[in-house]
């Protein structure tokens, strides 16, 4: 495997002109022929209707989706069962629209939409994937600390012992989009095992497995071309957790090394280990294509 690949018809009346529409060229006025009086009519013009505040506002669930919380779909979800405040008020209105002046809270904590930011980072060996940690072990949030001033958050994760690509962001639907099962988002893995994989044991990994009484679907499994039978190119769609190296024990190997390589078409190309870049706008929009 080469792990380098990457329109009421609108008819309209003429007006005539009658005796008691034109206008009398002296200054005398004359009484119509009716006996009635020539009253001038007077025409004002209607104005439109100002828009309501609601009109100018952003949806909530986009709001809350925008604060990098989760998805719009969650947040209806979360609206729904009364997790949102708005200026100090309880909301569960789906369609309810919040000003620029308005305090919206979530759980109880200030939240507010920000500029999205998407933050690919090379991890290195012996960081956790999570926001913090209350054991005092290392995280990946110290590796991008000073990536972005808006709070993003880890997409999925990567054991302790497990490097490469990470990607982070505060774009809650992505995010959902990139870990749901469904989108089938591509994930490549280099396996470093503890020993040379016999070819009997290869031919078990392809197609579809069995592990801990769930289906896992390989994509494709292959030597790494060019180095010992130990090095195995792993290709997945499944973000279960540790899902790689249980892939392994399953026919009796262990994994002394893991490192993805590709994920949703993303690459470590020029980004060394513990080093982070923004993704390009190219890279987004690609992302955001995803079905």
């Amino acid at each position: 495997m080469n792990l380098n690949r990457n329109s009421s018809r609108g008819r309209q009346e003429g007006k005539k002109s009658t005796p008691l529409s034109r206008k009398s060229g002296t200054s005398n006025k004359k009484s119509s022929p009716l006996g009635r009086k020539n009253t001038k009519k007077s025409f004002s013009k209607v104005k439109e209707t100002p828009k309501s505040d609601e009109s100018s506002g952003i949806r909530l669930n986009k709001y809350i989706a925008n604060s990098g919380i989760c998805s719009r779909r969650e947040a209806d979800t979360y609206i729904e069962h009364g997790s949102v405040e708005v200026n100090g008020k309880l909301v569960t209105e789906m369609g309810y629209k919040v000003q620029p002046d308005d305090v919206v809270r979530f759980d109880g904590t200030s939240i507010s939409p920000e500029q999205k930011r998407y933050i690919l980072l090379n991890k290195p060996k012996n960081y956790i994937t999570t926001m913090d940690d209350d054991r005092g072990r290392k995280t990946v949030m110290e590796l991008v600390s000073n990536a972005s001033k808006e709070r993003i958050y880890p997409v999925g994760r990567l054991d302790r012992n497990t490097t490469g690509l990470l990607l982070f962001t505060n774009d809650g639907d992505l995010a959902k989009k990139l870990t749901h099962p469904k989108h089938n988002v591509r994930k490549l893995y280099h396996a470093s095992l503890d020993r040379k994989l016999d070819l009997r044991d290869l031919e078990k990994l392809r197609g579809e497995v069995i592990i801990e009484g769930r289906k896992v679907f390989i994509d494709a499994v292959s030597y790494v071309e060019g180095q010992p039978k130990s090095e195995i190119g792993i290709e997945i769609h499944s973000g279960r957790n540790r899902i790689v190296r249980k892939i392994f024990e399953h026919v009796g190997y262990k994994v002394n090394k893991l490192d993805r390589v590709i994920f949703a078409e993303l690459t470590k190309k020029n980004l060394p280990r513990g080093r982070w870049r923004p993704l390009t706008n190219q890279e987004v929009n690609n992302l955001q294509m995803l079905k």
